[in-house]
């Protein structure tokens, strides 16, 4: 009997390796809840954040520093938490990874009273924090590149994506509830401690991810900016930390479910990653825009809602185009990618503060939002392919 040719050969391996459907829905399901506790993790100190002030008697100069730093650490290990998905398994570096940012999130109020250089530990800790946290995505997009199977990549990816909506949800309706009830630690306690047991229920659900062996041959925007944009949001905080992210967990669903539809129907796949794409960069800067134009607290909710709704459309088309791309090799791709993405987040945090201060407005800072998109829609749109580039190069054209 003939041999496979190599590319033949390393196809049928990796569809061997993929998870059945039960596999993918229980796996679905935990990565979903994790995705949900790295944002429950991460956005604990912006819930947090005026009220450390008050007690740390920090400026708002430093409040930044303490919000910013954790971008310092995030910009850092994107390829290399895609680098070591693709070679020991993007599961086990998820797991590992959140146990330790789960520690020190756990472990916050400790940290801020262990001198008086609140400020400084506060920093370190939040650099630790990105380092910790910038390897997830990357993992995350190695591990579904070679798991999942193609016709149904974007549902699953938008569905895991969508934790990242339901974890800012819960924790700025929990957050300032816990808050206001029990003072700024316990969120910390909250939103840590629940990463720790997700932590241990994976690894008792899969005592394989212990063994650390080689393997065979998705802008943080902080609430804060709307309530001083609209005065009225003071006294209705609660309905920008609630609204947007209700809106965006179904869009997020919904995108998945749409783009695998259209690719089931015959559609090509380069042209549903570019139609979610218009969707998530094109249409969402455009109410962003609106945003920018508007003094009316309840169409502000409308148009904010709109805007990140739609920008989880992009779980669809980009994020999902690397394991179009090059599945054997997706984790550290889009831990290039995302770099440069997080890269540009901090820019784009310092440029608009410098907008905002200049020109008094926050409508200059909209503006800006919807010039980066429409950059990135169009180059995207100019450039953008889904042919398999990591088999031969004689690839297959889809």
């Amino acid at each position: 009997m003939q041999p496979l040719p190599p590319e033949e050969a390393r196809r049928d391996g990796a569809e061997d390796a993929q998870w059945s459907r039960p596999e993918c829905q229980a796996w679905t399901g935990t990565l979903l809840l994790g995705t949900c506790l790295l944002y429950c993790a991460r956005v604990s100190m912006p819930v947090c954040t005026v009220s450390m002030s008050q007690d740390f008697g920090w400026n708002k100069k430093e409040a930044g520093i303490v919000l910013s730093s954790f971008f310092w650490g995030y910009c850092l290990t994107q390829v290399v938490g895609g680098h070591l998905g693709d070679r020991i398994g993007g599961e086990k570096v998820i797991v590992l990874s959140a146990s330790a940012w789960g520690f020190i999130t756990a472990a916050t109020p400790l940290l801020a009273h262990l001198s008086s250089a609140h400020l400084v530990f506060m920093t370190f800790s939040r650099i630790l924090t990105g380092l910790l946290q910038g390897v997830y995505f990357p993992a995350l997009t190695s591990l579904l590149s070679q798991k999942v199977r193609e016709s149904e990549r974007a549902f699953t990816y938008s569905a895991v994506g969508a934790g990242s909506q339901f974890g800012t949800l819960v924790t700025g309706a929990m957050g300032s509830l816990l808050l206001d009830w029990y003072g700024w630690p316990s969120v910390f306690y909250f939103s840590g401690g629940l990463t720790l047991l997700w932590v241990c229920y994976v690894y008792r659900s899969h005592p394989g991810l212990g063994r650390l062996g080689a393997r065979p041959a998705g802008v943080q925007a902080h609430q804060s900016s709307l309530e001083t944009a609209f005065p009225k949001a003071l006294r209705l905080g609660w309905v920008f930390n609630v609204v947007p992210w209700l809106v965006a967990i179904p869009a997020s669903l919904f995108s998945g479910f749409l783009s695998d539809h259209l690719i089931n129907q015959g559609y090509r796949t380069i042209a549903v990653r570019k139609f979610m794409q218009v969707m998530g960069l094109g249409l969402s800067s455009v109410f962003a825009l609106c945003l920018g134009h508007t003094s009316s607290f309840c169409k502000s909710v409308v148009f904010a809602s709109a805007s990140i709704g739609l920008q989880t459309f992009n779980h669809s088309g980009i994020s999902v185009n690397i394991q179009d791309l090059a599945p054997s090799c997706a984790g550290f791709l889009f831990g290039v990618a995302n770099t440069a993405g997080a890269l540009a987040g901090v820019v784009g945090v310092c440029l608009g503060g410098y907008l905002i201060e200049t020109t008094g407005s926050w409508t200059s800072m909209f503006n800006l939002v919807a010039a980066v998109s429409s950059l990135g829609l169009c180059t995207f749109l100019l450039f953008g392919e889904a042919q398999r580039v990591d088999l031969s190069p004689t690839h297959e054209d889809l």
